[in-house]
């Protein structure tokens, strides 16, 4: 039985060794600051703040990648995260969105952190500082709904 356990065990190192060989790509791509949302609407700092601290990693090019964004198969998920999340809204990119996008983007915004489903719970995990406040959720949803209503 000790045998076994331990041929086993050693199989999963290896293998555990062999996928960290496998690396998605970790991309932040650069930011143009005539594109960024911060260049295209008027953001209090209190709420640029909350935006960088619990969403930014997700929804724009300045990802921090910590350390364990490194580690497979842990590394596989969070691209995959980051890549979703830029692709349903990167503030990065905010001058390429329509001004219809715009608006139905700032009133998702609010809808999303006033139902808890952004930040992501996994992300939560080891993040405890992007988690939001009910002040925080309401100060973003003020203004995200005060800026959807400036667009024509």
């Amino acid at each position: 039985m000790k045998k076994a356990l331990k041929i086993v065990l050693i199989i999963m190192a290896v293998a555990f060794i062999a996928i960290q060989f496998y690396r998605p790509s970790r991309t932040n791509p650069p930011v143009v600051a005539a594109e960024t949302l911060e260049s295209q609407m008027q953001i209090p700092q209190n709420v640029h703040e909350i935006l960088r601290r619990s969403c930014y990693d997700c929804h724009s090019n300045e990802t921090n990648w910590i350390w364990y964004s490194n580690i497979a198969p842990l590394s596989w998920g969070i691209v995959d995260h980051v890549n979703a999340g830029r692709d349903e809204m990167n503030f990065s990119k905010w001058a390429a969105f329509s001004p219809e996008k715009k608006s139905r983007k700032l009133e998702e915004i609010c809808q999303e952190i006033e139902s808890r489903e952004m930040p992501h719970y996994q992300y939560l995990w080891l993040h405890w500082d992007a988690n939001m406040s009910e002040q925080e959720i309401k100060t973003v949803c003020e203004w995200s709904k005060n800026e959807a209503a400036k667009i024509p």
